[in-house]
């Protein structure tokens, strides 16, 4: 067993990570050859990153495995982040969620879509807890669902009269302990739910934003903070182990700041 195993294999059964963590970890030490590398073989790592294209923000995806690895190995190397930039959000807008809402699906899989659609922008999860939620997690009547965050850390997270009407209908016609299931009961893959997403907005004639799945959680996020709510509660709900992690959720955008500036100017009347 190399070391690269054993550091993931430890990670595995002692962290607790989940298995889209160790296909990270994977994937970063096929650019890391060397398990002892030394200063210049971690350079010459982010050059051939970035000589095949990968972006900084991929580049410090590897170095945050790789800095995990060699704090575990006992190298005293620490390989510095390179710097992104801070764009703005992708988001859906607030009438793109209603066309959601007002869609009249006709098969069991498109009313299954439309509840995915829904419990991602009205709770804030990440698509891989909503895929993993079972039946037993969803409180019907006080309105509140428990999902499985990173590193299998339960939070309950509070939904809408709206969202309760439509998980209610499919609750009647489930088979199965997961809400969201296939055909034969097993889980539905990330993949072929964003590619539903896609084509359910290319039907309504819904933009479809960077990051289609991600992008409701920021919606989410971005219509909390603009309904006043607390940036403490947000990030409970979403499940962020610090405040910092929340606050890339609530940049305002430029429509926002422009009608901030409409009331606070000293020009206007």
């Amino acid at each position: 067993m190399t070391r690269f195993q054993q550091f993931i294999r430890e990670r595995k059964y002692l962290g607790n990570i989940s298995e889209r963590s160790v296909e990270w970890y994977n994937w970063a030490f096929k650019w890391l050859v060397n398990e002892s590398p030394d200063d210049a073989a971690l350079k010459d790592c982010i050059l051939r990153m970035r000589e095949a294209g990968l972006s900084p923000r991929s580049v410090n995806g590897f170095i945050t495995a790789v800095n995990a690895y060699l704090k575990w190995s006992g190298s005293s190397l620490n390989m510095k982040k390179m710097k992104c930039e801070q764009k703005v959000l992708s988001t859906y807008a607030h009438e793109d969620i209603q066309v959601f809402i007002r869609w009249k699906p006709k098969t069991r899989c498109q009313r299954r879509l439309q509840v995915i659609v829904l419990a991602l922008a009205d709770t804030g999860c990440r698509i891989s807890e909503l895929l993993g939620l079972r039946w037993g997690d969803v409180n019907l009547d006080d309105l509140l669902v428990t999902v499985r965050g990173k590193g299998n850390k339960q939070r309950t997270i509070p939904f809408s009269l709206e969202l309760r009407k439509h998980l209610f209908k499919l609750q009647q016609e489930s088979k199965f302990d997961l809400v969201f299931s296939a055909r034969d009961g097993q889980a539905l893959g990330r993949r072929n739910v964003l590619r539903d997403v896609k084509a359910l907005c290319g039907k309504l004639k819904v933009k479809v934003p960077e990051r289609s799945l991600h992008a409701f959680r920021h919606s989410f996020a971005l219509h909390y903070i603009r309904k006043s709510g607390s940036p403490f509660l947000l990030q409970r709900a979403l499940g962020h182990t610090t405040l910092d992690m929340t606050k890339r959720y609530v940049n305002l955008n430029t429509q926002d700041l422009s009608e901030a500036h409409q009331r606070v100017s000293l020009l206007s009347r």
